[in-house]
């Protein structure tokens, strides 16, 4: 019956609008949508009524630094602060902000570009990509730290639940295809979980730690989303409707997984899926809040 209320709840956010005012407290999801023009991350209330913009901050669209304003958004684990990727300084940087929208603050100066930001389950840190490496960084900002080491790219990375793992997507050198791997938090014990010789990439951990969600084109027509557990083994489609699926999220209970589909936020739960918006402002990356 908890599976069923999620999407009982969720589903209103088909109708839902900006609502004039905007509701206390942090949104139940957040997600990346040009509905101002801009690429930049809106909330959506418990009850669906109100869906609205997170910041005041605004970029502008005509220009490349103002079109990728906020994507690729992970929630602090406690739910205060939102990690995210700009283009907004001309190079991709990870900033953070308070839940509410105010409070941003950049977190990485490199003049390469940075991305795909994940939190630690502490709060403390925040491990995110550099153009091929992964790296880590303190959760205020300061000096980012290669983790793991090799040739190759690592893209996508995500803390599991305990902290104690990362999950990554990897292309060898020479190679076209990318698979799912996980290592160590501080780069040690590498090894592949997937070997689907395609390109499956933006893996996300279940809230219990046992399962990986991530989208891969191994159907060679388009993108679908898949699990595996998080030792290995068999990997399992999870997404059955039509169209290209990408960048999964899990709810906190476990039960529900959204994803982007044809610019639209769905939900798929237990072979039940439903959409959530209405595919025509590019709504992408969606983010359960933790709390």
């Amino acid at each position: 019956m908890r599976c069923l209320a999620v999407l009982g709840v969720l589903t209103s956010l088909l109708v839902a609008g900006c609502g004039a005012s905007r509701p206390k407290g942090p949104p139940a999801l957040v997600f990346v949508s040009v509905k101002d023009g801009d690429y930049a991350l809106f909330g959506a209330d418990a009850g669906g009524k109100h869906v609205w913009r997170l910041s005041k901050d605004k970029g502008d669209p005509s220009r490349p630094t103002g079109l990728f304003w906020q994507v690729e958004p992970s929630w602090s684990p406690n739910g205060t602060r939102i990690a995210f990727a700009s283009h907004r300084d001309g190079t991709a940087h990870i900033f953070s902000m308070l839940a509410n929208g105010t409070g941003t603050r950049r977190l990485t100066s490199s003049r390469q570009d940075d991305g795909h930001p994940s939190w630690s389950p502490d709060g403390r840190s925040i491990v995110f990509a550099r153009e091929g490496a992964l790296f880590r960084i303190p959760a205020s900002g300061g000096t980012a730290h290669r983790v793991g080491k090799g040739l190759g790219n690592a893209d996508d990375p995500a803390y599991s639940p305990d902290g104690k793992l990362i999950a990554y997507d990897y292309r060898q050198p020479g190679y076209s295809i990318r698979e799912i791997y996980v290592m160590g938090a501080d780069g040690t014990g590498i090894r592949r979980l997937t070997n689907l010789r395609a390109v499956s990439s933006l893996p996300t951990w279940s809230p219990n730690g046992k399962r990986i969600a991530f989208q891969s084109d191994v159907l060679a027509r388009h993108t679908q989303i898949y699990a595996v557990a998080s030792g290995g083994g068999k990997v399992e489609r999870i997404q059955r409707s039509a169209g290209a699926a990408i960048q999964p999220a899990w709810s906190p209970d476990g039960s529900t997984i959204a994803f982007s589909l044809d610019g639209a936020i769905w939900i798929s739960s237990r072979g039940t899926e439903k959409q959530l918006t209405s595919g025509q402002e590019d709504d992408s990356d969606p983010a359960w809040t933790p709390k």
